[in-house]
């Protein structure tokens, strides 16, 4: 096999390919070492692609964006939209649990697949193939600011009104220590603002009372 339909690139070294689409769980010799090589790779290509498109966007706001396409998620959507699974070599452990739909094994699987691509025909014939199988991803990026979390965003606005840093304090945590949820309280005396979130973990539970604080400064100033 020469080629993925859906991948813009045919093999001249077919071996390649074949070993970028063996997971770990089929033997010693897998495509890990090309996953690692199609990640440097794929940072690399998008950083490049944003660094042309957003010329008013700093470092930070760069490397958020270029998260946002370079994360597991999106890859694992794009290789699923590739049916990236129907070509993947696993273990029989992993074939029985479902393993060509994992998430995890299809984004290490699409990397894989681009550090061969950059073995057989260079960066700038891989970097081709990158910008036009996230240009879609790429196109429908979200403004920089929205991407930042919900502790970031609320901190900012604050402190750009003069008001002082919001306080979180721990409500509650119940449960079993491997099922955990927790409360916590996000509050703001001058701004007005007194809210909990919860979450599966203390930092996930901050992020949603930050979260709900900013809805109601929205209902709130209207901003």
């Amino acid at each position: 096999m020469r080629e993925i339909p859906g991948i813009p690139y045919q093999f001249d070294n077919p071996a390649l390919l074949a070993l970028a689409l063996v997971h770990r769980s089929a033997g010693k010799v897998n495509n890990e070492r090309l996953e690692f090589l199609g990640d440097s790779i794929l940072s690399a290509a998008v950083s490049a692609r944003l660094y042309e498109l957003k010329p008013d966007n700093d470092e930070g706001e760069l490397s958020r964006l270029r998260a946002r396409v370079v994360r597991g998620d999106t890859l694992a959507i794009l290789a699923a939209e590739l049916k990236l699974g129907d070509y993947i070599t696993l273990g029989e452990g992993e074939m029985k649990s479902g393993g060509f739909n994992r998430d995890s094994i299809l984004a290490d699987a699409l990397e894989a697949v681009l550090g061969a691509i950059y073995l057989d025909g260079g960066y700038e014939s891989c970097a081709a193939v990158i910008l036009q199988i996230c240009a879609p991803v790429i196109s429908s990026l979200p403004s920089a600011s929205e991407l930042k979390d919900p502790k970031t965003r609320l901190q900012e606005w604050l402190q750009g009104r003069g008001y002082g840093l919001p306080e979180y304090s721990l409500q509650s945590e119940q449960g079993p220590s491997h099922r955990k949820q927790f409360r916590v309280q996000c509050s703001q005396a001058v701004a007005g603002v007194r809210v909990t979130g919860d979450g599966g973990s203390r930092q996930k539970a901050e992020q949603a009372a930050a979260a709900a604080a900013l809805e109601v400064i929205a209902d709130k100033f209207g901003k």
